[in-house]
């Protein structure tokens, strides 16, 4: 379980960091091509998040396989699949957050510190380093909408929710996963749609952000002059 938090939140915060100076450079960009009138703001918003589906495939597909066969998973089609879609939507999601920070920030410094403090909520309240079972009731609210949260739940039930081999307390992986972790075989459906749902929330709001971000017609002009 470990090894599948590490996995994806390394990559995944790689990639909200490194996407957010190429959108701060992109905007100036489109300061100058909007005020010359070349294209809208919408045009501009899709292309951004389009033009990150098929890169964040690729590097599923490749970062996938290769963490899939190293940690030994079972070797099924239908448990790799499951484990690869994850994967994919997840590096989606830490990548449109980061877009979505940049967008509603003055520049990537900020945007930086604003996001680095919410992988690190993420992290303590995605159900790895306090198990749902040990969160106060009080808190338990933010595990359920935290994104990493969805992913770990998906990839652990994935791979260990049929699981009925039997541990030292006598309980199966599967009663064990259930009770101590509240992860379920028949919310597997549900945690797809959630990681799903993330990537998209966070590319909606990026999008308008980004495009509408307050300027003014002297930045306009400033950027003209610039290019």
């Amino acid at each position: 379980m470990g090894s599948m938090h590490a996995a994806v939140t390394f990559i995944g915060v790689v990639n909200g960091a490194s996407v957010q100076p190429i959108v701060a450079i992109e905007r100036t960009v489109f300061y100058r091509e909007r005020a010359a009138g070349m294209y809208s703001a919408l045009p501009y918003a899709l292309a951004q998040v389009i033009m990150e589906l098929p890169h964040i495939l690729v590097q599923a597909l490749v970062y996938g396989i290769i963490v899939y066969v190293m940690m030994g998973f079972e070797s099924t089609v239908p448990k790799f699949l499951w484990n690869l879609f994850f994967t994919y939507f997840s590096f989606l999601y830490y990548t449109y957050y980061g877009m979505m920070t940049m967008a509603i920030t003055p520049n990537p410094q900020v945007a930086g510190i604003l996001s680095t403090s919410f992988y690190a909520i993420w992290c303590l309240f995605s159900g790895f380093i306090i198990p749902l079972s040990r969160i106060p009731i009080w808190w338990k609210w933010y595990y359920w909408i935290c994104p990493v949260a969805w992913t770990l739940n998906g990839l652990v039930t994935s791979q260990y929710g049929d699981n009925l081999e039997p541990l030292e307390n006598y309980k199966s992986v599967k009663d064990f996963v259930n009770s101590y972790f509240g992860f379920e075989q028949e919310h597997l459906g549900m945690a797809a749609i959630f990681v799903a749902g993330f990537s998209v929330l966070f590319a909606l709001l990026s999008s308008p952000l980004a495009s509408k971000h307050s300027t003014s017609k002297k930045d306009e002009i400033t950027a003209m002059l610039i290019f």
